[in-house]
């Protein structure tokens, strides 16, 4: 459990937190980013990372995990057992205090289900921050570790060496970024109609690229809600200047949930022929509860009514399964298991997933270089790990583009910075040069954001995968989709350049972090 290298700092929306293991989903190495208090108040007390190791011998206990000024204690934790999420947060916040924050992992991850994420708590003291991808929670569960508490009081944010330097910097980047497009104003739920458009909000399983239903899952209407029921924009975490995340109401007023994505909204909505984004609503809070990855978890459930498991658009069963998941019945262990395994356990054909995980939103059809993204990358199938929303790149940009994207991902959410700041290589350069009073070259930035990528990939390569895993699945090369009928069909030469160093540098000084 890593803070950013700016976490507990100045630098504006820099308090992320990556969460990292051996995924019991890909099988491979995994990194997870989220957003919430827990890597500033962890930074602001000093300390860099948290490594968990072993498992105890009784898989029946529990352990809570406190940091704080005075130190780091393990802690029985049996009484929290079983907690769901946001009950957990509650009486977490009743034992600690108002000023700690948490990192906790529900009932999935207990269970060790490989679609089992990790929350983080926000500003308001809820889980609904969650390093959710690859089956993190399931590792944290395998450790009876049931919660971290991170206490840092009112410590101060961190002094950098350059401290007139550092905050000039501050003061522009924040002043440019209020100035710029606030491209993420209302959150990623507004990018619906130009996925829609663009074919990448996929429909049924994936078989097609545009939902019927894009009107009544657009972000719009979440935001059209707040004035009648209240809810709102908000930052999730101190010193954010994005404010992304929705506070999503029900009809009566009451609180919902928080950060309703346009990831969760294609892949528990679209993908599953659910119509309404209120439907999508509650799913998206019964995984944080349960702590479920929302791609993961709506890519089975489309998977099985795809099989013939259930009709397509039947939100009431879809909730009913969630909760089976937390009840660790067959069918629920199967879908809380991810895409993958409830697709073989119905010997099922289409299956659209990358070295075990279930691919997001973004659709690797139309948007071909993402695709190089999902088969190189040492994550699988994330968006996070390197995106490129362009589908009219030229094919022998594919491997390129992708290459720079992986590599400015990784150093960004080393960075502790929000991909949504689209920072810059430069831009995060400038920040640790003055933050540890030394010159940072790019030829330095670049080069940790390569080593990263060798290290990881070597990773992988000791866990057994070679250039013959790095491909999409079948339906992916067969499933035509929109009016041109696009499948991926970018040859394995061209993905391999992915992987080959490039000789020059400077493209990746204009290239933006995005996820």
């Amino acid at each position: 459990m890593a803070p950013g290298v700016l976490s507990g700092t100045a630098a504006p929306t820099s308090g992320r937190i990556s969460i990292g293991g051996k995924s019991p989903l890909t099988n491979g190495i995994k990194e997870a980013n989220a957003g919430g208090e827990p890597a500033q108040d962890l930074m602001k007390l000093g300390f860099r990372a948290i490594v968990v190791t072993g498992q105890p011998s009784d898989p029946e206990q529990r352990f809570g995990l406190e940091v704080d000024a005075k130190g780091v204690r393990v802690v029985a934790a049996d009484a929290h057992k079983g907690k769901w999420n946001y009950a957990l947060a509650e009486d977490l916040r009743k034992q600690y205090g108002k000023t700690a924050s948490f990192i906790s992992c529900g009932p999935a991850g207990e269970l060790r289900l490989k679609g089992a994420s990790v929350a983080c708590t926000d500003t308001e003291g809820r889980p609904a921050r969650h390093a959710a991808r690859g089956g993190l929670g399931a590792v944290m569960g395998s450790k009876g570790l049931k919660y971290v508490s991170v206490d840092a009081g009112k410590l101060a944010v961190r002094k950098p060496a350059d401290a007139k330097g550092f905050a000039a910097l501050c003061k522009t980047y924040s002043k440019d970024y209020r100035e710029g497009p606030q491209m993420f104003k209302f959150g990623t739920s507004s990018v619906v109609p130009i996925a829609n458009m663009l074919f990448t909000f996929p429909y049924k399983n994936r078989v097609e690229g545009q939902s019927p239903d894009a009107e009544t899952l657009d972000g719009k209407r979440i935001v059209e809600s707040f004035e009648e029921r209240g809810g709102g924009m908000h930052n999730c975490m101190t010193g954010c200047i994005v404010s992304c995340s929705n506070v999503v109401h029900d009809a009566e007023g009451n609180y919902k949930t928080s950060a309703l994505e346009f990831e969760t909204l294609t892949l528990l909505g679209a993908n599953c022929a659910i119509a309404s984004w209120e439907d999508v609503a509650d799913l998206d809070r019964l995984c944080d509860e349960i702590g479920l990855d929302t791609i993961e978890t709506g890519a089975a459930i489309a998977v099985y009514m795809d099989s013939g498991g259930m009709e397509f658009g039947d939100a009431e069963g879809a909730k009913r399964i969630l909760r089976e998941i937390a009840e660790g019945t067959e069918l629920g262990t199967a879908i809380g298991n991810g895409a993958v395994s409830i697709g073989e356990k119905r010997k099922h054909h289409r299956i659209p997933a990358v070295r075990g995980q279930a691919i997001p939103a973004w659709d690797p059809r139309p948007l071909k270089a993402t695709g190089v993204t999902y088969a190189t990358s040492p994550m699988g199938a994330d968006h996070t790990a390197g995106l490129i929303v362009n589908p009219g790149l030229p094919a022998e940009e594919f491997a390129r583009a992708s290459q720079e994207a992986q590599l400015v991902n990784a150093v960004c959410d080393s960075s502790g910075f929000c991909q949504f700041l689209q920072p810059t290589l430069d831009d995060i350069r400038n920040y640790y040069g003055r933050l540890y009073g030394e010159d940072v070259t790019r030829e330095r930035i670049s080069d940790l954001g390569w080593e990263c990528l060798q290290d990881e990939w070597e990773f992988n390569k000791r866990a057994g995968f070679t250039e013959a895993d790095d491909v999409l699945p079948q339906c992916m090369k067969e499933d035509a989709i929109g009016p041109q009928k696009v499948v991926f069909d970018v040859p394995a030469d061209v993905i391999a350049q992915a992987k080959v160093r490039m000789e020059s540098r400077e493209e990746l000084f204009t290239t933006r972090a995005t996820g």
